[in-house]
């Protein structure tokens, strides 16, 4: 069953403060980064013991998680002694990787058919096919390409016929302009003699890589998952390929993609909707920053709740066009791109003003809606006529 078919059944499906369902759900990243220890010799603790008082002992060893830069201590233990250094700690049977894999197929298993937000009713699927309508006049049309051919001259997020490709094209488009991932794209084939030489770069390590993509930008992170997913691939298929995925479902192939570390939504749902060549609407930083000036999702929900919540409630039929043309409005137009300021002149905005000021946006989206119109208007007001004539 399509996702379309499923928007109408999100409905009154829970209801909870302020008449929007808020997921028990966590906010992933597309570049997820394992945990590390700051380890300490075993003769280093004890001198450590020798020197300060039993009440201080307690203190352990820090860990730290490198995507929060936040420091937590565990717990302290009844180990006191000042000789023999701590026996060693039992590892947790799941790795962090583990657990945050579980999390993530977890959250698209619970959202697969309904969206985090059942009482949220936008965008209908009619004020779908007007935002399309309006943002294909103005950029022109945009229509999914017969046969997906990897380019030699751009980094392309997710176009490629080869899904590792893909894969690898989309996490090196990860926060950063398209100019910086083709920049990372094109020197990563130079250093390596080509495009899909997935066997030298692992055998090259993980120093190589990061230092053939840092022109990107986020070279640490995106080395690292990069060589990761490779590792991962060839461990359970036995050869660097995903291409298997093209006749799974896309269900079967979303939760695939998900199932590696350093796999988010976004990424998956791009290889998906190009790569692939199914269904599914992509959420980036500019269709999260357009859908919410529309009202298309409450105000606080997190990129990876907008995208449970959009690819239900859009049409199957838009999701590819309407994804490259809020992605193309969000970096060309002045009033929607990030840091643009509301000038009343945009189409697309204007479109859904009225909607906003009626409240069949969100009550919290209306009050907004409405504060930016007192104040143009009180600007207006402000300005001498003669001015106002002028212009």
């Amino acid at each position: 069953m399509s996702r379309s078919t499923r928007a109408a059944t999100t409905a009154a499906r829970r209801v909870t403060r302020n008449g929007v369902a808020s997921p028990l759900k966590p906010k992933e990243e597309d570049l997820e980064i394992p945990i590390k220890e700051e380890q300490e010799s075993p003769q280093r603790i004890s001198r450590k013991r020798m020197s300060i008082p039993t009440s201080e002992t307690k203190s352990r060893k820090k860990v730290k998680i490198e995507d929060e830069s936040k420091l937590i201590s565990p717990p302290p233990t009844d180990d006191t002694s000042y000789t023999d250094p701590p026996p060693k700690q039992t590892p947790s049977k799941k790795s962090p990787g583990k657990d945050l894999q579980e999390k993530k197929l977890k959250a698209y298993a619970q959202f697969a058919s309904q969206s985090p937000f059942p009482d949220f009713q936008h965008p209908t699927p009619e004020e779908c096919k007007v935002a399309h309508r309006i943002l294909a006049s103005i950029h022109g049309p945009r229509v999914r390409p017969k046969e997906v051919v990897a380019s030699t001259t751009r980094a392309g997020c997710g176009d490629s016929p080869s899904v590792l490709d893909a894969l690898v094209r989309t996490i090196l488009s990860q926060n950063t302009s398209d100019k910086n991932s083709t920049r990372a794209k094109l020197s990563m084939d130079k250093v390596y003699g080509g495009s899909d030489k997935w066997d030298a770069i692992v055998a090259g390590g993980q120093a190589k890589l990061q230092e053939a993509i840092k022109c990107g930008g986020l070279s640490v992170v995106k080395s690292k998952v990069i060589i990761s997913i490779l590792k991962q691939a060839h461990e359970k298929y036995g050869e660097y390929s995903l291409d298997h995925l093209h006749q799974a479902s896309s269900e079967d192939a979303m939760r695939e993609m998900l199932s590696f570390q350093g796999v988010g939504p976004k990424t998956a749902s791009c290889v998906l909707l190009f790569c692939l060549q199914r269904e599914s609407f992509a959420v980036d930083t500019h269709v999260w920053r357009i859908t919410g000036l529309l009202g298309w999702r409450p105000k606080n929900a997190s990129r990876d709740e907008t995208y449970a919540h959009l690819d239900v409630m859009i049409p199957d039929e838009d999701k590819y066009g309407l994804h490259i043309l809020l992605v193309t409005h969000g970096k060309k137009c002045d009033e929607c791109k990030a840091g643009g300021k509301n000038l009343g002149k945009c189409e697309l905005r204007k479109a859904f003003r009225n909607a906003k000021v009626k409240g069949e946006a969100g009550e919290d989206v209306k009050e907004e809606e409405v504060e930016e119109i007192k104040m143009e208007e009180d600007e207006e007001e402000k300005t001498p006529v003669k001015k106002r004539q002028k212009k």
